[in-house]
């Protein structure tokens, strides 16, 4: 699954698109070092094809790339890295 990035002023979103249709999960950069991520967003026609997990594991890998940490505001996010112990290398609580 290709995951496309946009940014702008500060915010930015990925996002992937299957079919004519687009998930997203949408941030903010509170400082160099800091991410926020603080929705995500999959529409109905691609539930259930690892859109939003895919998401928010390239999330996590461009955080480690980058060196910065993420902030899971986003209720899915937090649920996401429950269940992944192992991207607490990039988790601020």
């Amino acid at each position: 699954m290709e995951i496309a990035e946009e940014k702008s002023s500060g915010k930015g979103r990925y996002t992937a698109t299957i079919d004519g249709h687009t998930g997203e999960m949408t941030y903010s950069r509170s400082s160099p070092h800091l991410v926020i991520i603080d929705h995500t967003f999959v529409p109905d026609e691609l539930r259930g094809k690892g859109v939003g997990q895919a998401l928010a594991r390239h999330a996590v890998e461009e955080a480690r790339k980058g060196g910065w940490k993420i902030i899971p505001l986003c209720p899915f996010m937090r649920a996401q890295v429950m269940r992944h112990p192992d991207w607490q290398d990039v988790i601020q609580a």
